[in-house]
């Protein structure tokens, strides 16, 4: 009996990764090995990236939580720790928008902490 190979369903999985790998330099975006290789390991930058996202956002938060506190004369663990302790409940991402946008409602906190 002959060996039954499934063409079409190669096919198209390879059209997806091609697909995947348009707007690559070079022979990254029109050679099969050279693309899968590429498309696999964006994939895997994608997946860690998604991670990293939050942590970047989270460290940018608090950069700018530390320099608004600092303007109103505290520094970020001092505020940070009155907050909580104040059971005021917003979150870093608020926080940190208010000191940057709203510097006076930003200010209105530090003074509700003080």
């Amino acid at each position: 009996m002959p060996r039954s190979v499934n063409s079409v369903a190669s096919r198209a999985r390879r059209k997806k990764v091609m697909k995947m790998a348009k707007g690559y330099f070079g022979r990254r975006k029109n050679v099969w090995t050279v693309a899968k290789n590429a498309v696999e390991k964006g994939l895997v930058y994608a997946y860690r990236d998604r991670r990293q996202k939050k942590r970047n956002f989270r460290s940018l938060w608090i950069t700018r939580i530390n320099a608004g506190a600092r303007l109103n004369g505290m520094s970020y663990s001092q505020f940070m720790g009155k907050v909580n302790s104040a059971n005021i409940d917003l979150n870093r991402k608020v926080l940190a928008d208010l000191a940057m946008n709203h510097p006076e409602a930003f200010k209105a906190v530090v003074d509700k902490v003080k």
